[in-house]
């Protein structure tokens, strides 16, 4: 496919769990995540985080990286895709720790209206840190939306649906100063690893995911 002559390499193959295992395990979620036409679900366990199968992440780490996928949420669903991330910090109870591009619906999830910096946990924000564009182009849920990540030379951009909807630098002095007022503060050098895995948040609620695909200089 032209995909492939782009340089694209799927990240998951569609019908199977290999190249994830569970972001505290050393296997695919045995429970939790269903992968049915073409579509990788992760099941509702009534919106706790990680309670169920919990996250997964690639095998692979990733430096420089473009990341696109699409998915698809159900009412009130919370979700997110993590990168650089490192699955030894937080071990136990929640999420693995990673810089987060938020999956919600904004609409009913009532973290669009927290966050610690005003409107940082709506969609396709930089989850708690920075707010994507508020004219974001948004599919009405059971509808697919796609998110696209592209981070080159620590600059950051969220795309969702074809738009971009924030830029950011890692590692910067601007960075730095949201991280500190942020909960993320407790994590030092929170976000700045220059390898780390891609990851998909089990957040209780069920959201779909399709296509995904990356490029990656490899490494």
């Amino acid at each position: 496919s032209n995909e492939i002559e782009e340089g694209w390499t799927l990240l998951w193959d569609g019908k199977t769990t290999e190249g994830w295992v569970g972001a505290s395990l050393k296997e695919f979620p045995n429970k939790g995540w269903i992968i049915e036409d073409g579509e990788l679900t992760v099941l509702s366990s009534g919106g706790k985080e990680s309670a169920a199968g919990g996250d997964i992440v690639t095998l692979q780490k990733y430096g420089d990286f473009e990341l696109m996928l699409d998915f698809k949420l159900t009412q009130g669903a919370n979700s997110g895709i993590k990168y650089y991330v490192d699955t030894t910090i937080n071990k136990g109870i929640g999420s693995a720790i990673g810089l987060e591009y938020q999956i919600l619906d904004d609409e009913r999830h009532p973290d669009a209206k927290e966050g610690n910096h005003e409107g940082s946990r709506t969609l396709a924000s930089l989850y708690d840190l920075v707010q994507a564009d508020t004219n974001k182009p948004t599919k009405p849920i059971g509808e697919w939306n796609t998110a696209h990540i592209i981070s080159k030379n620590n600059q950051v951009v969220h795309y969702l649906n074809g738009a971009k909807v924030l830029t950011y630098d890692r590692k910067s002095e601007a960075y730095r100063k949201l991280v500190a007022t942020s909960k993320y503060v407790k994590w030092s050098n929170f976000g700045e690893l220059d390898l780390g895995h891609i990851l998909l948040q089990d957040h209780g609620d069920r959201v779909s995911f399709k296509n995904i695909k990356i490029k990656s200089p490899i490494k």
